[in-house]
């Protein structure tokens, strides 16, 4: 972890800034690990402008006084986690799977994370506490995936984590586990030999990587994919869309290209949540949508995220990618002229915006 005084000696912040990022400090935790640091003055110095402040890398973690503009509409629990959370640490929100957070700690924090108010506040579960949370999931057999998040559960030792695995799997109706995690990107020598062992689980594990920008992947971090996923553990992704960092067709697609490269398959694309100060993060729906168009029509399907939304309120993710197809009925004026009776009837719009119609059966 670094603090003010350390990203100060850094050279990240400036003498005057200080003051200001202790107090965005107040009210949301800071932690940048020295790995991200070497990024940020590689990136620095590898940009021609010389523009720090425009850095996708710096953007995510160094605390803007940008956060102290609080929005009326931004919730201190934007995706409902605690409207859902039956007892500590459990968060069951879909019928055949939950979160289970054992840590609530991370090697870095996002300036636009949606668990801002809780991140950092504890270290995790106590063991008697652990033991109620897997208690819950023994008693609720609709549970077939238990998804481990927080915090970031890599930031464990894996003799610990190694203990929640292995309760987990001896669960009978616990089929697959899945690990949610910045760690291999931004804290890379976590992943030991002891920690790829401890993730090889007699039931299927998968890895699910947080990255935003295709600069996250140094060597180091391409290397410490690879052996992930040569380990036999699957890797997919999550982003999120941020504005200034990869709202734009050729790093949003650059991004979701070094995914497969390293052989993580693209899985959500986040649109930003309503987090506290956290407004000069979003983008418009519109513009996400128009994003995952330019993608759909001139990328890899293996290149393309599902596009979602948490939805205020705990009421979960939606898939909010525009809509390709319309249904026509016979009554219809439609461009492309009326539809059969005895058929089903669809406008369908290709990549390029030109709409072709489709007649099926009934």
């Amino acid at each position: 972890m670094r603090t003010v005084k350390q990203l100060l000696l850094a050279g990240l912040i400036k003498p005057e800034e200080k003051s200001l990022i202790e107090e965005v400090e107040k009210q949301f935790a800071l932690s940048i690990t020295p790995q991200v640091i070497d990024l940020i003055h590689s990136d620095i110095t590898d940009n021609t402008d010389n523009n720090s402040l425009d850095d996708p890398i710096l953007k995510q973690f160094l605390p803007s006084s940008e956060e102290l503009n609080i929005k009326a509409r931004e919730l201190i629990d934007p995706i409902g986690d605690n409207l859902n959370s039956p007892v500590k640490g459990i968060v069951h929100q879909y019928p055949d799977r939950c979160l289970l957070m054992p840590v609530m700690v991370c090697p870095v924090y996002c300036r636009f994370c949606f668990r801002r108010e809780q991140v950092a506040k504890t270290k995790g579960l106590s063991k008697a506490e652990l033991d109620n949370a897997y208690r819950y999931i023994q008693e609720h057999k609709e549970i077939w995936e238990v998804i481990l998040t927080g915090g970031d559960p890599l930031i464990l030792k894996p003799k610990v984590l190694s203990e929640i695995l292995k309760s987990l799997v001896a669960i009978p109706h616990v089929e697959v586990i899945r690990i949610h995690t910045r760690v291999p990107a931004v804290q890379s020598d976590k992943i030991t030999d002891e920690m790829l062992n401890v993730l090889k689980t007699e039931k299927p594990l998968y890895v699910l990587l947080h990255s935003n920008h295709p600069n996250e992947f140094t060597p180091i971090v391409k290397e410490t994919c690879a052996r992930i996923v040569d380990k036999g553990i699957p890797m997919l992704s999550q982003t999120v869309l941020l504005k200034g960092i990869n709202d734009n067709e050729e790093t949003l697609g650059e991004l979701m290209r070094t995914f497969v490269k390293n052989r993580i398959k693209p899985f959500y694309l986040h649109h930003p949540d309503l987090a506290k100060g956290t407004s000069h993060f979003r983008v418009s729906i519109a513009k996400g949508q128009k994003l995952m168009r330019y993608l759909r029509g001139r990328f890899s399907g293996l290149c393309q995220p599902t596009y979602v939304l948490s939805i205020p309120g705990g009421y979960g993710k939606a898939p909010i990618q525009d809509s390709y197809i319309h249904s026509v009925s016979s009554m219809s004026t439609a461009s492309l002229g009326k539809c059969e009776e005895s058929y089903e009837c669809y406008d369908i719009e290709d990549y390029n915006g030109v709409t072709h119609r489709y007649e099926g059966e009934l």
